[in-house]
């Protein structure tokens, strides 16, 4: 029976280890925290982090067959593994083939890491886009210690997903995946729908996504993103991304209250700006789109309700103005949001959906149906 618990114990953790869960990361069993002295930091040296994570990663790795070999020994004297004369013939086969295991990764490792990395399959990959792979590498890690870049972490091994203005990067455990923006096709091959996401306790959709250089050196790779995040990612890509298979992509919360918010807000009186007055500025939410909203108290006579006359001039557009709403509201209720208040962002007068008004013809989200 000690044989046996310590065989399921020793191989739960391996597979821990390899594809580690959240509370080996924040326990530090990775290799990322046991060797973060050798690595150095991701931050300032993105290229080279992981030219060392992964040979690191390779050597560990191939290490645990005979870290049981080793255990086992200690824990049952009556295999006798320390005495291979003695020991029997599945022991002295296993002690080969995990010793041959460990030889290999400890060749590959030497491998990549010879002559300054020119042979890992990063450096490989860096050096087929028309320059030296190190000129690459420094573009890789200028681009990555900016703030904007997207970011985010798959369920599966602890895989992550980096966006910056020119390269599409996904890390494994054993290799890293680079491609530059202006070279590849992106399109959405499936989603993978789950009841329950173990970090939110929520339904959960993930979209897997085809990233295709058109440089042959650079394998085919998948994005797993989360549907909530595909907003985040897609602004930060260049290409666009085809859904010819007509995937369904659950939309966030925000983008489902928009939409409410927008059907509401058609609906309601439009604002005709006066004759020959001066057009709306650019929003000054997001300097992007033109003013187009004007809060007029429509959904009661003046004096009676909550909500106030505003005087503010335009200076909204539609989705400043419905982001703003939503994160007046109480979270923890989205199904309060339509028939809540919020303050006018500039005066603080209160205001519901039924006070907000388009200008029509101004502005990108006007209803096309209004005319003036």
């Amino acid at each position: 029976p000690e044989e046996l618990v310590f065989t399921i114990g020793y191989w739960l953790f391996a597979l821990c280890f390899i594809a580690p869960p959240d509370a080996f990361r924040s326990g530090g069993l990775t290799v990322q925290n046991l060797f973060q002295a050798f690595l150095g930091s991701e931050q300032l040296d993105f290229v080279g982090y992981h030219l060392r994570r992964t040979t690191v990663t390779v050597v560990c790795h191939s290490a645990l067959p005979l870290g049981y070999y080793l255990l086992g020994g200690m824990i049952s004297d009556d295999l006798k593994v320390f005495n291979l004369y003695r020991s029997g013939m599945i022991v002295r086969v296993y002690f080969a083939v995990a010793l041959c295991v460990l030889l290999l990764g400890c060749c590959v490792a030497a491998f990549w890491s010879w002559n300054k990395w020119i042979y890992h399959p990063m450096a490989r990959v860096l050096g087929s886009f028309n320059a030296p792979w190190r000129a690459t590498a420094s573009s890789v890690n200028i681009e990555f210690r900016r703030i904007d870049k997207f970011c985010s972490r798959t369920s599966t091994g602890g895989s992550r997903i980096y966006v910056t203005d020119s390269w599409i990067i996904k890390t494994a455990a054993y290799r890293v995946h680079v491609a530059h923006q202006q070279n590849v096709h992106l399109s959405i091959l499936r989603s993978e729908d789950h009841a329950m996401s173990v970090e939110t306790q929520t339904p959960v959709q993930f979209l897997c996504i085809e990233v295709r250089s058109i440089n042959l050196a650079v394998r085919p790779f998948i994005l797993r993103v989360n549907s909530m995040e595909y907003g985040d990612i897609k602004d930060k890509l260049q290409s666009p991304v085809r859904n010819a298979r007509s995937v369904v992509i659950h939309q966030t919360l925000s983008d489902k209250f928009l939409a409410a918010f927008k059907d509401q807000v058609e609906t309601n009186q439009p604002h005709f700006l006066p004759s020959g007055s001066q057009q709306p500025e650019r929003c000054v939410g997001c300097m992007a789109q033109v003013s187009n909203i004007k809060l007029n108290k429509l959904c009661s006579d003046p004096g009676d309700g909550e909500c106030q006359q505003c005087y503010c001039r335009p200076m909204w557009c539609f989705e400043c103005m419905g982001k703003w709403f939503a994160s007046r509201q109480d979270q923890r209720y989205p199904e309060t949001w339509m028939g809540s208040s919020a303050p006018c962002p500039t005066c603080r007068a209160k205001f519901c959906v039924l006070d907000v008004c388009i200008i029509p013809n101004v502005g990108d989200l006007a209803p096309s149906d209004v005319n003036q």
